[in-house]
């Protein structure tokens, strides 16, 4: 609540603002709640308001009375914008639209690689690799998920120096607290820290032939719907995806042939992949994923505002 105060007072400062702009684009449920608020006590109630919604917040899909509040309170404010914009098509179909009833106006906007000025160039093929070095499964960007720790570890310990696994990215230690353990009780498994934002893309997922694309950390909600930003990063430079079938990512996956897909989130099932996979069969994929239109990655503005228009035309 004081973070909220504390935004309200913020944007009140620049209220000039307001009266300009087009559009009004919160870009989570607490922003949506500052945004709502200034724009009636400014006076700017016909500037049309958007909700962009990039996660489903575990508080929303709580099934006690948490949960229940926080819903009604989001209902509220949904029957108050011009446009919600989703991220993942499956934020629409199995929140949205089934849990919250919402009816009004949508846009998917995929969470895709966003370049200010000139695009990091695409390798025209993937960097040859010597066939005597193992294969390299990457975990890259928010590392947080516990369940892909112990999946990505037991994977390691069944193929010792077959495989190697790398983690590029930042590590939430308070949800994995043994992270450094059990990373330094494997050989075959390296931590190489957090890296700049994009600038460092390049190297990262160079030095990786596939990559763990599922995040498994809220099974039966937001993991399930999401669409990571992972998946168009590596595509972007050619790498393979892995994801769980049935997932949206997973479908998002086997549908545009960005990767390869398990039956279940486990062990078990990515061995099983792995074995039947041999450098031949990833640079084959690698090919065909370079070979897509860039903008199948890569957000360009014309995307962005068709996705606004129905905000735009309600303000016209």
């Amino acid at each position: 609540m004081i973070g909220i105060l504390r935004g309200i007072y913020r944007v009140m400062q620049r209220r000039d603002a307001l009266s300009t702009a087009d559009v009004i684009i919160a870009r989570n449920f607490d922003l949506l709640i500052i945004a709502w608020i200034t724009r009636w006590m400014t006076g700017q109630s016909h500037v049309p308001l958007v909700y962009e919604c990039l996660d489903i917040h575990g508080l929303f899909t709580r099934p006690d009375a948490v949960g229940a509040a926080m819903r009604w309170c989001e209902r509220r404010l949904l029957a108050r914008v011009q446009l919600l914009l989703v991220s993942s098509p499956g934020f629409m179909r199995h929140y949205f639209e089934a849990i919250q009833g919402y009816q009004g106006q949508y846009a998917i906007l995929e969470n895709k690689l966003w370049f200010d000025e000139y695009p990091i160039p695409r390798p025209p093929m993937r960097r040859s690799r010597s066939s005597d070095t193992p294969l390299t499964i990457g975990w890259v960007g928010s590392i947080r998920c516990a369940p892909s720790l112990n999946l990505l570890m037991e994977t390691a310990d069944h193929f010792a120096d077959r495989f190697a696994i790398e983690i590029h990215g930042n590590v939430h230690r308070h949800a994995l607290p043994d992270f450094d353990e059990q990373i330094d009780r494997r050989d075959n498994v390296s931590y190489f820290g957090p890296y700049e934002y994009p600038d460092g893309l390049a190297e990262v997922y160079g030095r990786c032939d596939l990559v763990w694309a599922q995040d498994l950390w809220q099974r039966g909600a937001n993991s399930d719907w999401l669409l990571p930003n992972r998946i168009y990063e590596a595509s972007w430079f050619g790498c393979p995806s892995i994801a769980v079938a049935g997932t949206e990512t997973g479908n998002k996956v086997a549908r545009n042939s960005l990767g390869f897909v398990v039956e279940e989130p486990s062990a078990k099932a990515l061995i099983s992949l792995l074995d039947g996979l041999d450098r031949g069969a990833v640079r084959a994929m690698s090919d065909s994923i370079l070979s897509m239109e860039d903008t199948e990655f890569r957000l360009v503005p014309d995307a962005i505002r068709v996705a606004l228009q129905p905000a735009l035309s309600a303000s016209s």
